[in-house]
């Protein structure tokens, strides 16, 4: 039988298993909101800053988003 493993994710030099979303306590820029979303993803941190900042430029609740994803996201231990 094959035993199904959580996919590994790679930061700042350190291999993790990826979880569920969670604020990292290093490599963040604010609240490591955008960063706990690239870490679930596998997605580039910086990519994920740029399209928030970009968006930010666009009508809508952005930054009331962000501020309850800080609220709601734990952080990563």
């Amino acid at each position: 039988m094959l035993r199904r493993t959580r996919p590994r994710i790679r930061t700042a030099g350190h291999t993790r298993r990826m979880t569920t979303l969670s604020r990292p306590s290093r490599g963040k820029v604010i609240a490591g909101v955008c960063a706990a979303i690239a870490d679930r993803f596998r997605w580039s941190r910086f990519v994920v800053r740029l399209l928030f900042v970009v968006s930010i430029i666009l009508p809508g609740p952005q930054f009331l988003l962000y501020i309850v994803l800080w609220i709601l996201i734990p952080k990563r231990k």
